[in-house]
């Protein structure tokens, strides 16, 4: 009996079985696994590296992107961009110049957002090729609702989505102008002047934002443009308005004096050169000084005679008003042209007529004269040595 009651006893704890403490081991093991996965999950997106490895930005570009994009926490939208862009047709650089211009792209929803403006566009007759050139030219615009209706507005007004394109390349404010504060009173306005819908897509190419600034702007534009002598509703009042746009006052006053004193013109002078072409006044000073040395004291051509012909000021000085009198001059010197044929005429000729008119006629004659001409059109040789007098067949 008293040796079953010893058995009976529990054993001291020294000699227990192990197996309570290996128990408590499996749990800290299966935490430990836990803890280290969840911290490679919560590793950070790497945006910097992201926009360099996917989207072939510069190192440059994508440290000044990421900047934009910090609050990105995995690559699954971005990826998503990535995947439309590319289905558009946009090759990589394409799309690196997107994201370059526009980082905040990659945020964009492509179900919610992306989507539904191509199918928009779509519907409008845009082609894929025309969708992916309008989304490069401006990505921050082309996902917004708005981007429909004005090009519902602009295509008919610039007459094709290429001319509006071209525009868009020089204007973005186009597609972010306010259509009915600022474009379309703009638009009439410049109607109400005579212009045309073709006339102000001519005028918005060169003058991109000729139609999106303040309407009152534009009004004060349109009175300088009268005030250089050209009315409302002729001809010649889009090259003026195309020439005084965005010239204040007092630079016109400026460019109006120095084009009297380099010409030698009176005040009536200047006036009536610039209502006949009034993109005289955006010439450089330096051309209009070569201009008039050459015309006036090598050519020998009088101030009011050039103030009432002031289209001589638009030809290339090195291409054309140059050669052409020398061929002019070389002729009447050698008694093979009527001293009076006019050396405006010659000037205002296509190349071929000129070709007809002077110099085909005296290949027998001057048998260089073409090869003369033409090295003088390519700018050889000093001015005017290809015509120094020469024996002359008769």
């Amino acid at each position: 009996m008293s040796m079953l009651l010893i058995q009976k006893q529990p054993l001291p704890l020294s000699v227990r079985p192990r197996t309570t403490l290996r128990q408590c081991r499996l749990p800290t093991t299966r935490f430990s696994a836990a803890a280290a996965d969840s911290a490679s999950r919560a590793a950070p997106f790497a945006v910097e590296d992201y926009l360099v490895a996917a989207c072939h930005l510069t190192p440059a570009q994508a440290l000044k992107a990421s900047k934009v994009l910090s609050h990105l926490k995995s690559p699954s939208r971005p990826d998503a961009v990535l995947a439309f862009l590319s289905g558009l047709g946009l090759s990589d650089a394409d799309i690196a110049a997107a994201v370059a211009y526009d980082p905040k792209l990659l945020c964009s929803e492509v179900e919610r957002t992306l989507a539904p403006r191509l199918a928009e566009l779509r519907d409008l007759g845009l082609s894929p090729s025309q969708i992916a050139r309008l989304a490069l030219v401006d990505p921050a615009r082309f996902r917004r609702p708005t981007v429909v209706s004005k090009l519902q507005y602009y295509v008919p007004l610039f007459g094709s989505f290429e001319n509006l394109l071209q525009a868009l390349r020089n204007n973005a404010y186009l597609l972010s102008s306010d259509l009915e504060r600022v474009v379309k009173p703009n638009v009439a306005f410049l109607v109400e002047c005579g212009l045309d819908a073709c006339d102000i897509a001519k005028l918005s190419i060169p003058v991109p934002r000729l139609i999106t600034t303040n309407p009152e702007r534009v009004r004060a534009m349109v009175e300088r443009a009268e005030a250089v002598g050209v009315p409302r509703g002729t001809g010649m009042f889009r090259h003026a308005l195309l020439a005084v746009a965005f010239l204040s006052e007092e630079k016109i006053k400026a460019k109006a004096e120095f084009l009297k004193t380099t010409f030698r013109w009176s005040d009536a002078e200047v006036g009536v050169a610039v209502s006949k072409l009034p993109l005289v006044l955006k010439h450089s000073k330096d051309r209009l000084r070569r201009m008039s040395e050459f015309l006036i004291t090598k050519v020998g051509l009088e101030p009011e005679y050039i103030a009432h012909r002031p289209a001589l000021l638009t030809y290339s000085l090195e291409r054309r008003l140059m050669p052409r009198h020398y061929v002019v001059n070389y002729l009447k010197e050698n008694g093979l042209l009527e001293q009076d044929r006019s050396y405006y005429t010659a000037v205002q000729m296509s190349e071929s007529a000129f070709m007809d008119k002077f110099i085909c006629p005296y290949k027998e004659a001057a048998p260089s004269l073409a090869l003369d001409y033409a090295a003088a059109c390519r700018g050889e040789g000093k001015t005017g040595s290809h015509f120094e007098p020469k024996t002359i067949q008769k």
